[in-house]
C-alpha cells in the first residue's frame, strides 16, 4: 500500500513539473530559437522537464506502468486551470469540455492498449532504420507547421514522436550496457544511438514550444496522445511486445480516441474564446456631433 501511495505522489509531482514547465514555454512560444536560449527562466522549464522525466522513471520502481501510464493525463488536468489562472480568469466552458473528454479518452486508451512480453532491444539495422525515419517524419512535420496560417499540432505531433523515440532509444541503452558491462558505452552504434537520444529530446522540446504559440491546451493534449500511442507502436513492431487487447478492446479503444479527438477540437476552439476574454475592449471614442 505504502509503494502505491509513493508512485501516485510521484505521478501528481511529474504532471505538476511539466505542466508549470509547458505554462512558461507558452510564455516565450513566439521567440526564436536564439532568442530562448537567452530567456533565464525558460531553463527553469527545461529544468521541471528534466525533473518530470526523472520523477517518471522513478514512479516506474513503485507502481505498475498500467497505473503510471494513466495518470499521465494529469499534466493537462493541471496544465489548463493554471493557464487560466495564470490570466487571471476562469476557465472557459470548451476548455473544461475539452479538457474532460481529452483525459476520458487518453484514460481510456491508457487502460485498453495494453503490451505484454519481456522487451527486447533494437538490432543495429533496426535502430538505424528508426533514427532516418524519425528524423525524415519529423522533419516532414515541422515543415507542415511552419506553412503560413498552418496548425501549430502538426509540430505537437512532430514533437510527441520525437519523445517516443527518446523514450525506445533510451531502453536499447539501459538494456544494451546493463547486459553487456560499461564497455558497450564505447560500441558505434551505442554512440549514435545517444547522439540520437540528445538530438531528438532538444528538437521535441523545439517543437513542443513552439506548438504553445497559439495557445496551450489542444497542443498539450496531442502531445500527451501523440507520445504513448508512438511508443505502443514502436514497443510492438520493434521491441518485440505483443498487443495484448481484444477484438472488443480495440473497439473501445476507437471510442476512446475519437473521444480524445472530440477533445482536443474542443480545446482548440476554446483558444479563441479565450483570447477574448483576455483582450481588454477598446475605449469608446466620443462622437462629436455635427453642426
Amino acid at each position: 500500500m505504502t509503494d502505491l501511495i509513493i508512485a501516485i505522489v510521484l505521478c501528481v509531482a511529474v504532471a505538476i513539473a511539466y505542466a508549470v514547465a509547458a505554462l512558461i514555454q507558452a510564455r516565450f512560444a513566439h521567440l526564436t530559437v536564439s532568442e530562448l536560449v537567452r530567456v533565464p527562466v525558460l531553463w527553469l522549464a527545461i529544468g521541471l522537464n528534466g525533473l518530470g522525466a526523472a520523477l517518471h522513471v522513478a514512479s516506474l520502481n513503485f507502481g505498475p506502468l498500467s497505473l503510471i501510464q494513466p495518470l499521465g493525463v494529469l499534466t493537462l488536468v493541471i496544465a489548463v486551470p493554471l493557464a487560466a489562472l495564470t490570466a487571471r480568469r476562469k476557465p472557459t466552458r470548451l476548455e473544461l469540455t475539452g479538457m474532460t473528454y481529452t483525459v476520458l479518452g487518453l484514460t481510456g486508451l491508457a487502460l485498453i492498449i495494453t503490451t505484454s512480453g519481456k522487451a527486447d532491444t533494437l538490432t543495429s539495422f533496426e535502430l538505424v532504420a528508426l533514427i532516418i525515419g524519425t528524423v525524415v517524419l519529423v522533419t516532414v512535420l515541422a515543415f507542415l507547421g511552419r506553412r503560413p496560417g498552418a496548425s501549430t499540432l502538426w509540430e505537437a505531433v512532430a514533437g510527441g514522436v520525437a519523445f517516443s523515440v527518446c523514450s525506445a532509444l533510451c531502453q536499447t541503452l539501459v538494456v544494451t550496457v546493463g547486459d553487456s558491462g560499461a564497455e558497450a558505452l564505447l560500441w558505434p552504434t551505442t554512440i549514435f544511438a545517444m547522439i540520437a537520444v540528445a538530438t531528438f529530446a532538444i528538437v521535441a522540446t523545439i517543437l513542443t514550444q513552439r506548438s504553445y504559440r497559439n495557445g496551450l491546451s489542444a497542443p498539450l493534449a496531442v502531445t500527451n496522445l501523440v507520445n504513448p500511442a508512438s511508443a505502443t507502436i514502436i514497443g510492438v513492431a520493434l521491441l518485440g511486445e505483443n498487443l495484448a487487447t481484444s477484438n472488443f478492446e480495440i473497439v473501445l479503444a476507437i471510442i476512446c480516441g475519437v473521444l480524445s479527438g472530440y477533445g482536443v477540437a474542443q480545446l482548440a476552439r476554446a483558444r479563441d474564446v479565450a483570447e477574448t476574454l483576455t483582450v481588454p475592449p477598446m475605449p469608446e471614442k466620443d462622437v462629436q456631433p455635427v453642426s
